[in-house]
Protein backbone atom coordinates (compact mmCIF):
# COMPACT_ATOMS: atom_id res chain seq x y z
CA UNK A 1 0.00 0.00 0.00
CA UNK A 2 0.76 3.37 -0.93
CA UNK A 3 0.48 5.90 2.09
CA UNK A 4 -0.26 9.79 1.23
CA UNK A 5 -0.32 12.22 3.82
CA UNK A 6 -2.61 15.12 4.60
CA UNK A 7 -4.11 17.67 6.98
CA UNK A 8 -7.54 18.01 7.27
CA UNK A 9 -8.77 21.03 10.20
CA UNK A 10 -11.93 22.20 10.97
CA UNK A 11 -12.91 25.49 12.33
CA UNK A 12 -15.73 26.00 14.50
CA UNK A 13 -17.88 28.65 15.55
CA UNK A 14 -20.21 28.80 17.84
CA UNK A 15 -20.75 25.24 17.94
CA UNK A 16 -21.51 24.93 13.85
CA UNK A 17 -18.48 23.80 12.01
CA UNK A 18 -17.02 24.88 8.67
CA UNK A 19 -17.00 23.12 5.77
CA UNK A 20 -15.71 24.11 2.16
CA UNK A 21 -17.43 22.50 -1.09
CA UNK A 22 -13.85 21.75 -3.64
CA UNK A 23 -14.04 23.32 -6.85
CA UNK A 24 -13.33 22.09 -9.66
CA UNK A 25 -9.98 23.40 -10.16
CA UNK A 26 -8.54 21.04 -7.43
CA UNK A 27 -7.07 17.79 -8.43
CA UNK A 28 -9.32 15.21 -6.40
CA UNK A 29 -12.90 15.36 -5.40
CA UNK A 30 -14.23 17.97 -6.96
CA UNK A 31 -17.56 19.14 -5.84
CA UNK A 32 -17.34 17.27 -2.38
CA UNK A 33 -17.56 18.81 0.90
CA UNK A 34 -14.59 18.67 3.66
CA UNK A 35 -12.62 20.43 5.82
CA UNK A 36 -9.60 22.83 5.00
CA UNK A 37 -7.48 20.33 3.30
CA UNK A 38 -3.97 19.82 2.38
CA UNK A 39 -1.05 17.77 1.26
CA UNK A 40 1.15 17.28 4.31
CA UNK A 41 3.95 19.07 3.81
CA UNK A 42 6.69 19.22 6.79
CA UNK A 43 5.15 19.83 10.58
CA UNK A 44 1.50 19.04 10.86
CA UNK A 45 0.18 21.95 12.95
CA UNK A 46 2.10 24.35 10.84
CA UNK A 47 0.83 23.08 7.85
CA UNK A 48 -2.40 23.24 9.12
CA UNK A 49 -2.22 26.63 10.08
CA UNK A 50 -1.08 27.02 6.38
CA UNK A 51 -3.69 25.65 4.76
CA UNK A 52 -5.98 27.65 6.97
CA UNK A 53 -4.40 31.19 6.06
CA UNK A 54 -4.39 30.20 1.56
CA UNK A 55 -7.78 28.19 1.43
CA UNK A 56 -9.77 30.86 3.99
CA UNK A 57 -7.19 34.29 4.49
CA UNK A 58 -7.82 33.90 8.46
CA UNK A 59 -4.24 33.58 10.48
CA UNK A 60 -3.68 31.84 13.04
CA UNK A 61 -3.79 34.68 15.44
CA UNK A 62 -7.54 34.44 14.89
CA UNK A 63 -7.42 30.96 15.78
CA UNK A 64 -7.41 28.60 19.10
CA UNK A 65 -6.38 25.09 18.67
CA UNK A 66 -8.49 22.98 20.51
CA UNK A 67 -7.31 19.35 19.65
CA UNK A 68 -4.84 17.72 17.61
CA UNK A 69 -6.16 14.26 17.35
CA UNK A 70 -3.92 11.16 16.10
CA UNK A 71 -3.40 10.56 12.59
CA UNK A 72 -6.59 8.86 10.93
CA UNK A 73 -5.99 5.99 7.80
CA UNK A 74 -8.51 6.77 5.01
CA UNK A 75 -8.41 3.97 2.21
CA UNK A 76 -8.68 5.46 -0.90
CA UNK A 77 -11.05 3.16 -3.42
CA UNK A 78 -10.56 5.55 -6.23
CA UNK A 79 -6.86 4.49 -5.90
CA UNK A 80 -6.59 1.64 -5.68
CA UNK A 81 -3.55 0.46 -3.27
CA UNK A 82 -3.34 4.37 -1.60
CA UNK A 83 -4.12 4.98 2.09
CA UNK A 84 -4.32 8.17 3.02
CA UNK A 85 -2.75 9.15 6.22
CA UNK A 86 -4.94 12.69 7.46
CA UNK A 87 -3.52 14.26 10.53
CA UNK A 88 -6.96 16.08 12.00
CA UNK A 89 -7.18 19.41 13.79
CA UNK A 90 -10.34 21.64 15.36
CA UNK A 91 -9.47 24.74 15.72
CA UNK A 92 -12.27 27.74 17.40
CA UNK A 93 -12.52 30.73 15.11
CA UNK A 94 -13.69 33.99 16.74
CA UNK A 95 -14.12 35.78 13.29
CA UNK A 96 -16.28 33.96 11.00
CA UNK A 97 -17.02 36.82 8.52
CA UNK A 98 -13.53 37.00 7.81
CA UNK A 99 -13.38 34.18 5.83
CA UNK A 100 -12.65 34.69 1.67
CA UNK A 101 -12.18 31.14 -0.07
CA UNK A 102 -9.34 30.90 -2.41
CA UNK A 103 -9.38 29.33 -5.99
CA UNK A 104 -9.39 25.46 -4.07
CA UNK A 105 -13.27 25.65 -3.03
CA UNK A 106 -16.01 27.26 -3.82
CA UNK A 107 -18.81 27.45 -1.50
CA UNK A 108 -18.73 27.30 2.53
CA UNK A 109 -21.38 26.18 4.85
CA UNK A 110 -21.92 26.23 8.51
CA UNK A 111 -23.13 23.23 9.81
CA UNK A 112 -23.92 21.35 13.18
CA UNK A 113 -21.78 18.13 13.36
CA UNK A 114 -25.03 15.82 13.53
CA UNK A 115 -25.44 17.19 10.13
CA UNK A 116 -22.51 16.26 8.18
CA UNK A 117 -24.68 13.15 7.08
CA UNK A 118 -26.60 15.40 4.81
CA UNK A 119 -23.56 16.33 2.29
CA UNK A 120 -21.35 14.03 0.03
CA UNK A 121 -18.13 14.55 1.78
CA UNK A 122 -14.56 13.70 0.90
CA UNK A 123 -14.04 9.68 2.15
CA UNK A 124 -13.81 9.65 5.69
CA UNK A 125 -14.65 12.92 6.46
CA UNK A 126 -17.04 11.36 9.20
CA UNK A 127 -14.11 9.29 10.96
CA UNK A 128 -11.66 12.61 10.65
CA UNK A 129 -14.38 14.59 12.42
CA UNK A 130 -14.68 11.72 15.17
CA UNK A 131 -11.12 12.40 15.90
CA UNK A 132 -11.56 15.91 16.56
CA UNK A 133 -14.70 16.02 18.79
CA UNK A 134 -13.34 13.14 21.16
CA UNK A 135 -13.75 14.19 24.34
CA UNK A 136 -15.24 18.00 23.44
CA UNK A 137 -19.10 18.94 23.63
CA UNK A 138 -20.28 19.30 19.66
Amino acid sequence: MQQRQAISAFLRHDGRLLLVRRSDRVGSFQGFWSGISGYLEGDPLIHALQEILEETSIPATDLTLIRQAKPVDIVDHNHVGVVWRIHPFLFELATPDKIKLDWENDELRWILPQELGHYKTVPGLDRILSACLMDQES
